[in-house]
Formats: C-alpha cells, structure tokens, sequence
C-alpha cells in the first residue's frame, strides 16, 4: 500500500515548493517511484511537481471536491509508486474565505502527517513557539517532522535546534540560503517548467541540495499508508463523445482528473495547438479551450487562421465550443496586451478582454449554469486573473457567489453552442 505526506508551511514564500521539488528529485534518484500532488486549485506548480518526479501530477482540493472524490483521487495517483508526495498551498491553515479548503484540511481528511517547511531567516529562538503553535492549533493535524530553510550559518542551526528541541518534533534537516534556488514568477505565479532556463539543472541542484543536508530516510519512515482504497466518484460528464481539447503554451491549465474521468465515460480525447496553428479534429462534436497565458501570444494566435477556420466549422456544425478564462478570452473579439496593442481572436462571442489595465480577480466560485453545458446544475470552481472582459449583452453561462455565498455579477456568455467564462470548473457542487 502506498504510503504519502503532505509538505506545509506556516506562510506562502517559505519555500515549500522549491524543497518538494528537490525532495522528489532526490527521492526519485534514489530509486524510488513518487506519486506527486497539489493542494488546492493551482494550475503551474503541478507542472513543475510532475517534471520533478517524472510522474504527472494531480490537484486535490479540499473546498472544491467531496470527501470521497479526494480519497478516490489520492488512492488512484498513489497507483504504482512507493510514495505519494502532496504539496501544501499557502499556510498550513489558510483556506478559502469561508474558512475551508486548507492544507490542513486535506491532511485531516486523508489522516496524512505533515512535514513543516519553517523559514529561519531572521529567526532564531522564536521559531519554537512558532512550530508548536501550529502544531497545537488543531486536533487532528499532525505535525511529524520540520525542515528549516535558508539557514544563515552553522552557529544559526545550532541555535534552531536547540530551541526546538522543546518542541519534541524531529527536525528534518536545515537547508542553508541559496540564491540559485529561485524560480522566476509572473503575474499568475511561477512561469512553466519549459520557459526556465536550465530548468534541469536548478532541479539537480535543489536535489543535491535536499540530498546534502536532509535526512531522507526519515520520510518514508514518517509517510502514512493511504486508507482503505475508495470507490471511485463519477466525474462532470463530458462535453461530447469526441472532445478536442486545445494543449499548448497558451492553453496549459488543465485539471488532469477531469481528462482522466471523460476518458473512464467513453469519450475519445484529441489534442491540437492552437500556437502551431493546427485545427481541431473535425470530428469533434465538443471543443474545450481551456485556461492558460493567451496574452503572452496574441500575434502568434491572431494569425493562426487554420486554428480560427477549425473553430467556425465546428461552430456551423453546431458542435459545442467552451473557453475558461483564457480559452474564454481566445473566442473574443480582441484580446488587448499589457503593452495596449489589440489582437484580433475567433470572434465567435462579441466581447473584449484586456490586460494593460491589470486588476488581480481571485477566488473560489459556486455556480449554477444556464443549462447550455451537459453538467450539473451546481458547480465548483476558481477564478484568477489580471485581465478583465467588457460586458457583453449575451445571455449569462453562470450565476455565481464568492466561498462566502454572497452573489457577484453573472458570469461569461452564451452564443448559441458557443460559451464560455472566466472560471474554471473544477467539480460538482
């Protein structure tokens, strides 16, 4: 039986994901097969998870699927490896703004122990109460071990340990400061894994890293085997029998357990890019153009005519096209750059998006749809971008309230078997 941790931290920036990379490089290199995992709605970290262990990897998130949907998800990555490796998001304890959906309560839903990252910079004796208080806050989270990161010196770790000592929690090991452990970020966090240059070799050093002054042998001896294996729970139907689904630079933000559930109901999955200027299958009675960074490559899609023929014969044949967030922005009108130059899109829903006048959008999301996609009524999902959509006069894809269920603007449009919006749906409410 697979056995697996979650890596946390008290705070965003502390260092997790730079030290789960190096954790499953190292672990990886040493033989082992690690299943790798993301908390939370996160699109880009998976995609460095994933090259990290040579393994894709899969969100679970605890405010948008069910207690079952997530312990079917775990149960089914941890498939073939010897650990599952799951990344926190932000705090151990931050979620949501109705208060649900943090790390923490993945690990107490999964009975997962937690690995704590600790930043020691500019810390010293006050990292004790720090780590117990967490590890007090509550019941049912376990804290098992601590990695200390960017140690400023030996005289510091000795100074840190000593100090939590008290605690009674095994420390991991201390990583000292390196500024060749820096991932570039852009305005939806990190950049992808393909645009960082020598991204294998910042990937070797925070293995040897990790290697050097961690205690590996100490995971697999904290890591919980996953509970009983679960049934597994249906997943939002598919949009067609035969979906083309759009996958490239521009169109990346895919939640891989929606592909995996389309495939188990029957669908057949063909992929194009939009950025090669290919069309899709003409087969296809459904198009999904999912989210990703289209305002990184508004020339390049304006001129990709096969890719914008491909769409208007789907759309005269009435099969189904939806867009999410980018792929909303892409079957637009224009799409308006950070430098304020236009970009002519499909065209096939009269509405603009720009991004020079940037305002960040970001939250969790339910929503209750028209009726025009085959999926329930209810649904779960997330919005974040910098980019923003001139009202259009169509008939609204979703009604939608914040996590706190207070009501926001409907959301997106619908033209006929053509829609979209700016959310990506992650499951059933």
């Amino acid at each position: 039986m697979t056995s697996a941790f979650i890596i946390a931290a008290p705070r965003s920036g502390s260092g997790k994901t730079v030290i789960t990379l190096g954790i499953l490089a190292a672990l990886r290199q040493r033989g082992l097969v690690v299943a790798p995992s993301k908390t939370g709605p996160d699109y880009i970290d998976p995609a460095f998870l994933g090259r990290a262990a040579q393994r894709d990897a899969i969100n679970l998130d605890p405010w948008s699927m069910s207690a079952p949907r997530l312990r079917s998800l775990a149960q089914t990555q941890g498939i073939g490896a010897d650990l599952l490796v799951i990344e926190g998001v932000m705090g151990l304890f931050d979620g949501a703004a109705d208060g649900f959906g943090s790390t923490a309560d993945l690990a107490q839903l999964l009975d997962l122990p937690v690995i704590f990252v600790v930043d020691a910079d500019r810390q010293s004796q006050s990292i004790a109460p720090l780590v117990a208080g967490f590890a007090h806050w509550r019941p049912g989270v376990r804290i098992a071990g601590t990695i200390l990161n960017r140690v400023a010196s030996a005289k510091h770790e000795r100074m840190l340990l000593d100090a939590l000592a008290a605690t009674g929690i095994p420390c991991l090991g201390a990583i000292p400061r390196n500024a060749e452990l820096v991932i570039p970020e852009r305005h939806l966090g990190l950049v992808l894994p393909g645009e960082v240059q020598a991204f294998d070799h910042f990937l070797q050093t925070a293995s040897d890293m990790v290697s050097r002054y961690l205690d590996l042998d100490q995971f697999g001896q904290l890591a919980t085997p996953l509970s009983a294996a679960a049934d597994p729970v249906q997943a939002l139907p598919p949009l067609g029998q035969h979906m083309a689904v759009a996958r490239d630079d521009a169109f990346a933000f895919l939640y891989p357990h929606l592909l995996d559930g389309w495939r188990a109901a029957g669908a057949e999955l063909s992929f194009f890019s939009p950025l090669a200027d290919e069309a899709p299958n003409p087969a296809a009675d459904a198009i999904f153009l999912p989210g990703g960074y289209p305002e990184l490559h508004g020339p390049q899609l304006a001129a990709a005519t096969r890719f914008k023929a491909g769409l208007y014969a789907a759309r005269d044949r009435n099969a189904l096209i939806y867009g999410e967030c980018g792929g909303f922005m892409v079957l637009g009108e224009t799409l308006v750059d950070k430098a304020g130059q236009g970009h002519a899109m499909a065209g096939l829903l009269p509405v603009t998006t720009r991004i020079d006048r940037p305002k960040r959008v970001l939250g969790y999301r339910r929503l209750i749809q028209s009726g025009a996609l085959p999926w329930p009524g209810h649904l779960n999902a997330h919005e974040f971008h910098y980019s923003s959509a001139k009202q259009t006069q169509l008939p609204p894809l979703f009604a939608a309230t914040d996590a706190r269920g207070d009501a926001m603007p409907p959301m997106g449009g619908v033209l006929g078997r053509v829609m979209g919006s700016y959310a990506h749906v992650i499951d059933a409410a």
